[in-house]
């Protein structure tokens, strides 16, 4: 048996990192995967995500990743960010709650992650794009 292998993570805090990431990938041609801050669902929301993710998707034709916006341990924006479309996210609440919302997830067709991987932060990043194409790989 294989085991399924994510792509580097980059944890993007707005539209630029996110568009940043996105073009490093292609350019690097390597998939990646973008994981929004710790937490982000609280006080960002699933509707602020989905359409940055959509825009910086929109805008970098090419562009293989996933993205993961991380509902800390609130099981109701879990489930909101679902509603929503957002087909991957993150909820590190109770092992109990999550298998429910990983139920839930699947009927949705989407993925729940328990924790976010290594990843590159971008918050205090003066070059994104650069930051990118190195921890991605393509320099």
């Amino acid at each position: 048996m294989i085991a399924h292998v994510l792509p580097r993570a980059v944890i993007i805090h707005g539209y630029p990192h996110a568009h940043a990431a996105l073009r490093a990938a292609v350019a690097a041609d390597v998939p990646v995967a973008l994981w929004s801050a710790s937490g982000a669902a609280l006080y960002a929301g699933a509707g602020w995500f989905d359409a940055l993710i959509r825009r910086a998707a929109k805008e970098t034709p090419g562009a293989r990743f996933i993205a993961v916006l991380d509902c800390a341990d609130r099981a109701d924006l879990a489930q909101a960010a679902l509603r929503q479309g957002v087909t991957q996210i993150c909820f590190r609440g109770s092992a109990d709650l999550a298998r429910r919302i990983a139920d839930i997830a699947g009927q949705h067709g989407a993925t729940l992650h328990r924790k976010m991987p290594l990843a590159l932060d971008l918050l205090h990043v003066d070059d994104p794009f650069a930051a990118c194409r190195a921890w991605l790989g393509g320099d």
